[in-house]
């Protein structure tokens, strides 16, 4: 898993090469590197650019004590497992973070009033492994999130119930808990 964007990769490469083919072009007479640097480094320069404007950057995951990362080990659903390893890297051509599960749930009434994702952290509840989801959410109020907080645990679950917390007016935080009933691999 790459930790820093491709397309930042891609450009850097691509740029290196198109530099190499205009200097073997124009200064060296080097018709093999000329062609190679054009052939090369232009599309991967593309490439690179057009990754860029579709990069969705990742989430902030705070840092987790030993005990909630030995809990995560322990108790951890596949569901948190994959929403933790999504939203912290690098995704390209989505439009936000979650959007999909956020119209899903009808918490998304058009791309400019979905709630955004702005962190993310881990707790121990209780001795109960807990993904906390931090969205930006100021045009969808809270009690149309606590009117979907069943239905939030249903949807990420099973083994798993929601709760829904406003932190500030504009914040609203979703806690994926996991429950006792369901054995950790679910």
């Amino acid at each position: 898993m790459l930790g820093f964007p491709l397309g930042n990769l891609l450009t850097v490469i691509g740029t290196a090469l198109t530099l190499v083919g205009f200097y073997a072009y124009f200064v060296i007479d080097n018709a093999t590197l000329n062609l190679a640097g054009f052939f090369y480094g232009i599309p991967l320069l593309l490439g690179g650019l057009a990754l860029k404007s579709a990069e969705l950057k990742p989430v902030p995951l705070a840092r987790a004590a030993a005990e909630v990362i030995q809990l995560r080990k322990a108790q951890a659903t596949k569901t948190q497992n994959q929403v933790r390893q999504d939203v912290t890297r690098f995704r390209y051509g989505q439009e936000a973070h979650l959007d999909v599960a956020l119209e899903k749930l009808g918490l998304s009434p058009s791309d400019d009033e979905r709630p955004e994702l702005v962190a993310l952290r881990e707790e121990n509840r209780e001795g109960a492994y807990t993904l906390v989801l931090d969205f930006a959410s100021p045009h969808v109020d809270f009690e149309t999130w606590q009117e979907k907080q069943e239905r939030i645990g249903r949807f990420f679950g099973p083994g798993l119930r929601a709760e829904v917390t406003q932190p500030t007016s504009d914040r609203v935080e979703v806690a994926l808990i996991v429950t006792a009933e369901v054995p950790a691999d679910v």
